[in-house]
């Protein structure tokens, strides 16, 4: 998966999840869940990076997919998008 994102958000992702936002790319696709909470059209993909269970939040922008956060993800999301 072609990925981009903001240097900056990548510091503050590493600090608080302690995973870079590089690491996106690595991720296993499992499951696609638009999110429509914003005025961007955003989404949320589950997968595995490692084998271990993780959430990306992100959108499109020219082409690519702009990671906005990578986190674990909760054992009951993983249940309920990706059983």
């Amino acid at each position: 998966m072609d990925i981009e994102f903001d240097p900056a958000k990548d510091a503050l992702n590493i600090e608080k999840h302690g995973i870079s936002l590089a690491r996106a790319a690595e991720l296993e696709l499992l499951a696609y869940v638009a999110d429509g909470r914003f005025a961007e059209p955003r989404f949320r993909l589950y997968g595995l990076i490692d084998g271990e269970s993780y959430c990306v939040a992100g959108t499109r922008r020219r082409g690519m997919v702009r990671v906005i956060s990578l986190r674990r993800a909760h054992r009951k999301e993983m249940q309920r998008y990706a059983p």
